[in-house]
């Protein structure tokens, strides 16, 4: 399965899927141009929106290239995620979302907008977007928040489609395996965006490893291929991770700032800017515990945010569309790993380029001194 992984991709290096806009076919096309392997991010768009951006990545590339799914969301924070969604949030639930709501009015009056409907689902289309990926097979599908049933997986393989899912912890890297994925995404707690946790547990959220020591363990773990995920910008920390048995590394901050990039120039502008100085995990935005730039809207809501996911994503989306509209950077959510500040303005291509080469030079100069440098 590892050599199965690596023809997929000249370079181990994968562009992550990033939902909200940022993963387009212009820059899955580029990475997988290059060497790489582009991805598209299915998670927020309908079925159709999701196969009509891999048609378009089909004119743009012959060359692999990947799709995410997002899992369905359990009925209550804590519960494992099935093929399955469930419908309504928990009645425990809905009270802390309440409050939050009535919390939210001010920025709901300051942006001259509604709050965004809660209810709006909570599956995000995964029944269609899986026929659609059946019905007309992609090179290869990753799952973000979970993991699906062994038939799923067998299903994809049997349309000859590579599969992987996220794992932060050992045991969930076990239960990939267990399902029949093909490879297993070892994402350490310095990620931007949303932790992919299997359950969304609020007692273990400050508990997450480091990319290097989470794919250590993982692969004394599961025997599948690990693709490390997680504040990597440069092509030396490529070299970290294969050197501690990854078989490939995803980044997604660091082509978040590329030019093919769908992402708001607000955005990928406060990356290096002086303002934002960190990142942190919050709920703010979503519910569920996700890596953003510390901005405003993080730090007056973060500590009174609900887990409750996706409602509290429902919830806040006309404000964040309405701050991202007016280049306002403290009301969005400014989604980074904690590497953010080495991001680089380059086109996506080049940029797989610049990292094969540093991590050829990476490579070489360990060789050279594969017992560390003489004292």
């Amino acid at each position: 399965m590892s050599s199965a992984l690596t023809d997929l991709l000249p370079h181990p290096i994968v562009q992550a899927p990033m939902a909200g806009g940022v993963s387009v076919p212009q820059l899955a096309a580029a990475v997988s141009e290059a060497g790489g392997l582009g991805f598209l991010a299915a998670g927020y768009k309908t079925a159709d929106g999701m196969y009509q951006e891999i048609k378009q990545l089909r004119s743009l590339t012959q060359r692999p290239f990947g799709v995410n799914l997002f899992m369905p969301q359990p009925e209550h924070p804590g519960a494992g995620t099935g093929s399955t969604g469930a419908a309504g949030a928990a009645p425990s639930n809905a009270a802390a979302v309440d409050v939050y709501a009535h919390q939210l009015a001010g920025e709901a009056a300051w942006y001259e907008t509604e709050l965004g409907d809660r209810d709006s689902g909570r599956d995000d289309g995964y029944d269609a977007k899986l026929a659609v990926l059946l019905d007309n097979p992609v090179p290869v599908v990753s799952f973000h928040f979970g993991v699906p049933g062994a038939d799923v997986l067998e299903s994809l393989r049997r349309a000859g489609t590579f599969t992987l899912a996220t794992a932060t912890t050992p045991d969930e890297a076990l239960a990939v395996e267990r399902a029949g994925a093909d490879a297993v995404i070892a994402q350490g707690v310095e990620a931007g965006g949303h932790q992919g946790t299997h359950r969304d547990n609020p007692e273990a959220e400050c508990a997450g490893l480091g990319v290097l020591t989470l794919v250590s363990q993982i692969r004394e773990t599961v025997t599948i291929p690990v693709v490390a995920a997680g504040g990597i910008m440069r092509g030396s920390q490529i070299a970290a991770v294969l050197a501690v048995g990854a078989t490939a590394a995803q980044l997604g901050t660091a082509f978040l700032a590329t030019h093919e990039s769908g992402a708001n120039a607000v955005h990928k502008q406060a990356l290096t800017n002086p303002l934002f100085t960190r990142t942190e995990l919050t709920r703010a935005f979503t519910g569920r515990p996700a890596r953003s730039l510390v901005n405003r809207f993080l730090r007056e809501h973060g500590p009174y945010a609900p887990a409750a996911y996706p409602e509290v994503h429902h919830l806040t989306a006309p404000l964040r569309k309405k701050a991202a509209a007016s280049g306002d950077a403290q009301g969005m959510a400014l989604w980074a790993g904690q590497g953010h500040r080495q991001a680089r303005e380059l086109p996506a291509g080049r940029l797989v380029e610049v990292l094969a080469a540093e991590l050829e030079a990476a490579s070489t100069a360990l060789s050279a001194h594969p017992k560390g440098p003489s004292r």
